[in-house]
């Protein structure tokens, strides 16, 4: 089973920022995701939570084969979930809605990808589906890096 972890505020898409989170909601995003895992035979949990202490439990759980995690705005400062997810040894991606890069300076830093194979940021809903496709056919010749 491969666990998708969104964290905070994520639920709330749709209402956030639209020019910046567009206008689809959390709703469609689970929908699009749920479709994509269906049609690739591919057995997934959603799990969100605007809790750290509850995506940590989550995490500590180990009772997946893969992880994708979206952290929202722990991304840049939750040492405590960066170490949950040092202990989990599955391959594990780290997801961003929109380009941390190209955003304000205090969402440059992501203390949580450093135990995580790969990023992907800037891509929206499809950030998800690209981690879904990797984590279900890694390719043989690359490990790792910023996806």
């Amino acid at each position: 089973m491969i666990l998708i972890i969104n964290g905070p505020n994520i639920n709330m898409l749709g209402k956030r920022p639209k020019d910046i989170y567009g206008t689809e909601s959390y709703d469609e995003l689970e929908k699009k995701i749920y479709n994509f895992a269906e049609e690739n035979k591919l057995a997934i949990e959603i799990f969100h939570s605007n809790s750290e202490g509850e995506i940590i439990d989550r995490i500590q759980r180990l009772d997946y084969k893969a992880l994708i995690i979206n952290p929202g705005a722990y991304t840049h400062y939750s040492y405590a979930i960066r170490d949950a997810l040092e202990i989990a040894t599955v391959p594990k991606i780290e997801v961003h809605l929109t380009n941390i890069l190209a955003r304000e300076d205090f969402r440059h830093r992501s203390v949580t990808a450093a135990c995580c194979n790969g990023v992907i940021s800037g891509f929206g809903f499809d950030g998800y589906i690209l981690a879904l496709n990797y984590i279900s056919q890694p390719p043989t010749a690359y490990r790792g890096g910023v996806l």
